[in-house]
Formats: structure tokens, C-alpha cells, sequence
């Protein structure tokens, strides 16, 4: 008897199945498209697709919260900047030998769009910009925060795209059927470039296909952002709860696939320096969630408004009449009188009709005192 490994047909069921998996995850041959003079960079426009789809989400967060609309945007002016600023800083402290030391060019440190960003100093300076922002509008940070911690780490996993175009943050080697193909990039000179270059013929680089932790991340990120958004509605999350749900969920997924990244990075004792951010972050956000617990429930509606809540008008004050009244004419005044008279009105009128009778009365009197005189004079 034939063993079942030899069977024609198991073969056979093999081969199919096999076929149904994508072999490997191609690469795109390009990050950077040049129309005209002006270079289109895939990173680049994925950073602000995802600022886009962010502030757009906390927008609308925000006002669900008793907001009012357009704050979000007004803190974002400050907050994005800031976060740009911050990120690039990170990612040039922490992985300075790029960038400095013989045979480097400094001045790279400044090209933000061949890629570079620490989330670590993009959330850390940009919550300085927010803060500030948040100081104009005269709302609470915490709640800002809430708002759009789901937002952010969306945003997070557009960015992951930008990575696949960039042909960066990948792992090791793997077999897997979701392996990533790397291919050899050469810019107009000749020479390997990876961000900036194309791939010709599609040569894979020595070692590929690799794990493609840029894409495991993105998933983390989308997963972390649908835990945000049920704990938010099941425990009604406030004073920056929401935010810590997210700085620690990210902060999970983010320490074990840094851990299987091979790019270069700056090590100490041995282990990536994100991880042990990431590490202390994590420990940071699971204390904070506990201690703001204390704080009580959501923030009062009223708070999130602002500066933008409409003035309450002086229990003192009394309503006066318009100066157009004042002015109309006794005709247009006598028009503007609803046709129903009440009774107040009616004994308004009988007042009137007694005083006319009154005053015809005094005058009676004086014309006959005036004719008693007159005729004194004449006798």
C-alpha cells in the first residue's frame, strides 16, 4: 500500500493550496514620484492623510463630548507643529550616528521628508503644543486628549504605509506566505538608494523576503484604536483615561515588534532604546489610568466649551425697550397693539374716560370763578 505522503492526490491538494497564498508582499519600486520639479513623496503625503483623518475623528469626538466644533482644529494649529518638531527630534538624539560623525552630513538631520519620526517626541512636544493650545481656547488637556487618542493612533497606521514605500522598519528573514520582498533601489546616479531610488527588474536585496513588522504594526494600531473607542463607550473614559488606554496599547504591541525589527538603532545594554521607552511609557500610562480614576466621571460639557460659551445675561438686568419704539409714530404704535384687548386693557380705558371727566370738570369750575371776577370788576 502507497503511504499517504505519496498520494498523487494529497500532492495534488498541496500544490492548489499553496498556490491560493501570495508567495511574498512585492515592494512598490518607488517611494518618491518627481512631477516636474517638485518631488511627490508617498511618506510624506501618508504623515498628512493621517493628521487629516485625525483631527477629522477628534472633531467629531469632541463635539459628541459637548464640545463645540472647530476647537479641535484651533489646538491642532499648535499641536502639529509642535509634534513634527518633536518627532524629528527624537528620532535624530536617538539615532545620531546617521547623521553625525565622519563621512556624515549634518545638515540631513533637517530632511524630514526622507523619513525619521520618533512617536515618542512627536507625542511629547506635541502635547506641549496642545497644551498651549488648549490654554487659548480655555479647555482641558485631559479631555483634548480623549478626544483624539483614537485618532491618533490611526493616524499611526497611515503612516505605516509610508514606511512600505520607504522600504524601512522590516524584521528578519521569514518563509511565511506574508513575507515582505525587498528590492534593490538605484537613484539617476547609479547608486543604491533606497528611499530616494527605483527598482529595476525587481532584484531582491540579499535576505528578503523579511518580516514585514511595519505592516504588523499598522494592524496593532488599528486594533488599539477599536479598544480606545469600546472602553471610551463602556466606561465613559475622562480626564485623559482614553489617552492612557492608548499610550499603553501601543505600547505593548510596540516593544515586541521592535524587537523583531533589523534596522539600525541605538542600543543600550543590549536591548533597542525604543524598547526601553517604550517599557517605561507603558508603566507611565497604566498609573495614570488608575490614579485619574479618582477624578470622577467625564468632564462637564460645559468645561470643553471655553472660551467659546455664549455670556449669561445679569439676573439684575431688566429688559428695556427698544430705541425704534421710541421713535415709531403714536399710529404705528397703536398698529403694532394685538387686536384682542384683555381685561387690563378695558380698565386702562374706563381710567382714561374718568380723568377726561375730571379735568372737564376743573375747567368748569375755573371758567365760572373767572366769570364771578369779571363781573366783580364791572359792578
Amino acid at each position: 500500500m502507497r503511504p499517504l505522503s505519496e498520494s498523487p492526490v494529497t500532492v495534488t491538494r498541496v500544490t492548489v493550496a499553496s498556490g491560493v497564498f501570495l508567495a511574498n508582499i512585492p515592494s512598490p519600486p518607488q517611494g518618491v514620484w518627481e512631477i516636474g520639479p517638485i518631488p511627490l513623496r508617498a511618506y510624506a503625503l501618508c504623515i498628512i492623510a493621517g493628521i487629516i483623518l485625525a483631527i477629522w475623528w477628534g472633531e467629531r469626538r469632541w463635539i459628541a463630548r459637548g464640545g463645540t466644533a472647530g476647537t479641535v482644529i484651533d489646538i491642532a494649529v499648535f499641536a502639529v507643529p509642535f509634534g513634527l518638531v518633536g518627532g524629528r527630534l527624537y528620532h535624530v538624539a536617538t539615532d545620531w550616528h546617521r547623521y553625525f560623525g565622519e563621512g556624515k552630513h549634518p545638515l540631513d538631520a533637517l530632511r524630514i521628508w526622507d523619513g525619521g519620526l520618533g512617536i515618542w517626541g512627536a507625542i511629547a512636544l506635541g502635547a506641549v503644543g496642545a497644551w498651549i493650545g488648549c490654554r487659548v481656547k480655555g479647555v482641558p488637556l485631559p479631555a483634548y486628549a480623549d478626544a483624539i487618542a483614537p485618532g491618533i493612533v490611526v493616524a499611526q497606521a497611515i503612516g505605516r504605509v509610508g514606511n512600505y514605500f520607504n522600504q524601512e522598519l522590516y524584521g528578519g528573514p521569514t518563509d511565511l506566505p506574508w513575507g515582505l520582498e525587498l528590492y534593490r533601489r538605484l537613484n539617476e546616479n547609479g547608486a543604491v538608494d533606497n528611499l530616494n531610488g527605483v527598482a529595476i527588474n525587481s532584484i531582491p536585496v540579499d535576505g528578503s523576503p523579511v518580516h514585514p513588522t511595519f505592516l504588523y504594526e499598522l494592524i496593532w494600531n488599528l486594533g488599539v484604536a477599536a479598544l480606545v473607542v469600546w472602553l471610551d463607550r463602556k466606561l465613559r473614559l475622562g480626564h485623559g483615561r482614553a489617552f492612557a488606554v492608548y499610550v499603553a496599547g501601543y505600547t505593548v504591541g510596540r516593544t515586541w515588534i521592535e524587537l523583531m525589527r533589523t534596522d539600525e538603532a541605538t542600543h543600550l545594554w543590549g536591548v533597542r532604546i525604543n524598547v526601553w521607552v517604550s517599557g517605561l511609557v507603558f508603566l507611565g500610562a497604566i498609573a495614570y489610568f488608575f490614579l485619574a480614576k479618582s477624578k470622577g466621571a467625564r468632564e462637564d460639557p460645559e468645561l470643553l466649551r471655553g472660551k467659546d460659551v455664549p455670556p449669561t445675561d445679569d439676573p439684575g438686568d431688566e429688559a428695556k425697550p427698544d430705541a425704534d419704539d421710541d421713535e415709531k409714530p403714536d399710529a404705528e404704535k397703536s398698529d403694532d397693539k394685538p387686536d384682542d384687548v384683555d381685561v387690563d386693557d378695558d380698565a386702562d380705558v374706563e381710567d382714561d374716560e374718568k380723568k377726561s371727566e375730571d379735568e372737564a370738570a376743573k375747567s368748569d369750575v375755573v371758567a365760572e370763578k373767572k366769570a364771578d371776577v369779571s363781573a366783580k370788576s364791572d359792578s
